[in-house]
């Protein structure tokens, strides 16, 4: 006999988009823009940076539902180009 299990997390449409190893997250200050990242950058100290920035501003609760970044789309891209070099 099969025990079947609840699903503890909803998969949307949105998640089939993002790869294996990467995670999705919305940045901007006033309007969000959603970015695929490797989830390697959320261990490097200037990424830590934006997730403290984060973390500041919303706390644990995001308003777009998953992690929110409040910062510039031209500082997050300046970052993030960094990250893959």
């Amino acid at each position: 006999m099969a025990i079947r299990m609840p699903r503890i997390i909803k998969k949307s449409s949105a998640a089939k988009d993002v790869p294996k190893g990467h995670c999705a997250v919305y940045v901007g200050e006033e309007q969000k823009k959603r970015f695929v990242i490797p989830i390697s950058f959320l261990s490097h100290p200037l990424f830590q940076n934006l997730l403290s920035q984060a973390e500041e501003e919303f706390g644990f609760d995001h308003p777009m539902g998953g992690l929110t970044i409040p910062c510039r789309e031209d500082v997050f891209i300046n970052v993030t180009s960094r990250l893959r070099n």
